[in-house]
């Protein structure tokens, strides 16, 4: 783990993946589907981000809803990690629960163990199904035995600030696990996150994309999505910058403050 709070970005497009670099990320987590909390991206998107230079992490899940499935779901997964990781990842995002809502421990165990077939360096990251679970803590205090290094988490809460307590409480359970926080983050957020524990910081950082329309529109999906919201996003390099700044400035103070403790 860094001495120093990394800054990861949730893209969703090799531009969104260039555009975190050129702002200061040190890595990317890549999806599609950021409107339905992320899905697996094609493997031509994972090898296209790759190019863009920074590490990517894929995040690996193959339908929105609930984070409980069944064998053929799992199976799919596996081979999506191990595909990901081929295509030139450097480590994937996944997760998985039992319908007690506890983590679904066979599950996660091969898809670990696709991604240290396929890769022993890579990094396996639980996602924030943790914050679905019936005890968050004991989930995280759990993922060393697992062979899980990182946790995507807000705490359980809708959004990290809210769940900050509960950060501390997970980094406290599971000291050699990187605690990211993640979930509605704001680079105005970054300092009192790190102050809670968290060891690394997650933000979708996107805009919403302006519809380019020759004609009218007709809406195409089961919802009832509007004109205006029927779009993609885009990673905003400015609030890509704002967080590396605030994330900067807080490890700046806090190697000061060492520095300047009396001895």
């Amino acid at each position: 783990m860094s001495a120093r709070p990394g800054l990861e970005i949730a893209v969703v497009s090799p531009a969104g993946a260039r555009t975190a670099r050129e702002n200061g990320a040190d890595r990317v987590e890549l999806c599609t589907g950021l409107e339905l909390g992320g899905l697996t991206p094609s493997t031509a998107t994972v090898e296209a981000a790759a190019e863009a230079g920074l590490p990517v992490h894929v995040l690996v899940r193959c339908r929105p809803g609930d984070f409980v499935y069944d064998a053929e779901e799992v199976a799919l997964m596996a081979a999506e990690v191990r595909t990901a990781l081929r295509a030139g990842a450097r480590g994937v995002v996944v997760g998985a629960l039992a319908p007690d809502g506890g983590l679904d421990t066979n599950a996660l165990a091969s898809l670990v163990g696709a991604a240290r077939d396929t890769d022993p360096a890579a990094q396996v990251t639980l996602h924030r199904a943790v914050d679905q679970a019936s005890d968050p803590v004991a989930a995280v205090a759990a993922l060393p035995g697992l062979g899980i290094s990182r946790v995507l988490t807000s705490g359980g809460a809708p959004t990290a600030i809210e769940g900050s307590a509960v950060l501390t409480t997970m980094a406290a359970a599971a000291p050699g696990v990187d605690v990211a926080a993640g979930g509605g983050v704001r680079p105005g957020d970054i300092a009192g996150l790190l102050a809670a524990g968290a060891t690394s910081v997650h933000l979708s950082a996107k805009s919403r994309a302006t519809p380019r329309r020759a004609a009218g529109w007709v809406p195409l999906g089961a919802g009832g999505t509007s004109a205006d919201e029927d779009t993609h996003f885009l990673t905003d390099g400015t609030v890509v910058a704002e967080a590396r700044g605030a994330l900067d400035a807080t490890a700046g103070r806090r190697e000061e403050a060492v520095r300047d403790a009396p001895r």
